[in-house]
């Protein structure tokens, strides 16, 4: 449009170049003379007022020219004091807000089974995904024991045990793995008897293993063994696991009650959590976890996908079909609404105000001028027009008066 305004003004400067040399032709030339005469008037005062709001005309540096560019400060203030009156105070948004059902609205989206939970659902499972992926995995895996260490510390675990140990012994459920320590303990007897028997012939004396003695008495001894822990297994009330039971009991009442032994655990705890082990073990653990969440939100038929997207599908229709839970949701947007407009209104103007002060001449020239240019041009146009229409009129009312 700036380029037909301009062409404009040309073409009228042409038109009263050519009226003027053939002036006393027709009376009807000076009618055409008087209109391009005042429409070159107007375009070129329009020219200016409009020029005159972004930059200076031909680069002079008339007074009050460039008049969005110098006072760009003075405008953000003006604006963000013009927002703050006029948006963001709560009688406002308290009104603005009054007939608004957002809650139906939500309700509406998310229950709707083609756009709306399943759209949501795709959404949320893929920023899961992809924040997982961008971030540092050893960083944050680091960040994660480290937070879990630091809970652990803060929690005394001997008395937790203590009292765990105690409540499987007055149920009984410590007995099978009695069962299965005496079983394990029969196994590794067995899978390690030759050792054994060596350790028996390397300590017996010479007489003993000239006589052939100590292969009966690694017979023996072995026999004993197998024997007593056959014994323990069948019989609940042996000797042994009597004196078993004592000592998980000891250990069980110590744990509580002890403080040397809860100070031994903790001592035990703290090394644990501070082995360079266990942070290697942990980082393997923490991939691993990470890996097989991301490939589950990113599975469509995952069933972290189909929880997800049915709890999203029953909190719409909550939404859409319960009256009061939608007076209560509404409710609580209009009064954060209201309170966040109270708040930090301020706050919010002043980020619109510092922004554009921010900006350079240019930039807000460029702007201003690309949100509104169009229409000023055609301000030019018009004030050609209106121009060359007042400039018939007083060529008429001139030509009735002589």
């Amino acid at each position: 449009m700036r380029r037909v305004a301009t062409g404009l003004l040309v073409l009228m400067a042409a038109v009263f170049l050519v009226s003027r040399q053939y002036l006393g032709m027709h009376p009807a030339v000076g009618y055409v003379m008087a209109f391009a005469e005042a429409a070159m008037v107007g375009a070129l005062a329009d020219w200016f007022a409009v020029t005159a709001l972004f930059r200076h005309p031909l680069g002079i540096p008339i007074p009050h020219t460039a008049i969005i560019p110098t006072n760009k400060d003075r405008i953000a203030d003006t604006m963000a004091g013009f927002l703050r009156a006029n948006f963001l105070t709560p009688q406002v948004v308290a009104r603005r807000m009054a007939g608004m059902n957002i809650a139906r609205g939500i309700g509406d989206y998310l229950a709707a089974p083609d756009h709306g939970g399943a759209g949501v659902r795709a959404g949320a499972a893929e920023l899961f995904a992809e924040v997982l992926e961008s971030l540092d995995p050893e960083r944050l895996g680091e960040q994660v024991r480290s937070g879990l260490k630091n809970q652990l510390d803060k929690l005394e675990v001997a008395p937790l045990l203590g009292n765990v140990l105690s409540t499987a012994i007055a149920d009984g459920k410590h007995l099978p793995l009695v069962d299965s320590t005496i079983r394990w303990a029969g196994l590794t007897l067995e899978a390690n008897e030759p050792m054994v028997r060596t350790m028996i012939h390397e300590r017996a004396n010479a007489l003993l293993r000239w006589t052939g003695l100590d292969e009966r008495l690694a017979n023996s001894v072995l026999d004993g063994l197998y024997r007593m822990l056959a014994e323990m297994l069948v019989n609940p009330d042996h000797p042994v696991r009597e004196k078993i039971e004592e000592g998980l009991e000891k250990l069980a009442h110590d744990l509580v009650h002890d403080p040397e032994m809860r100070a031994r655990v903790e001592g035990m705890k703290h090394e644990v959590l501070s082995s360079p082990a266990v942070g290697v073990w942990w980082q393997s653990v923490w991939e691993r976890m990470r890996r097989g969440l991301i490939d589950m939100a990113r599975n469509p038929d995952a069933a972290m996908g189909g929880q997800l997207g049915g709890a999203i599908s029953e909190l719409g229709q909550a939404l859409r079909d319960d009256p009061r839970l939608q007076i209560q949701i509404n409710r609580f947007a209009r009064r954060s609404a209201v309170g966040i407009a109270n708040r930090y209104g301020d706050q919010l103007v002043r980020l619109v105000s510092e922004t554009v002060k921010r900006w350079d001449a240019t930039t807000i020239t460029q702007r201003v001028e690309g949100a509104v240019g169009r229409d000023l041009q055609f301000i030019r146009i018009n004030g050609t027009l209106v121009g060359g229409l007042v400039g018939v009129a007083i060529h008429a009312l001139d030509a009735l008066l002589s």
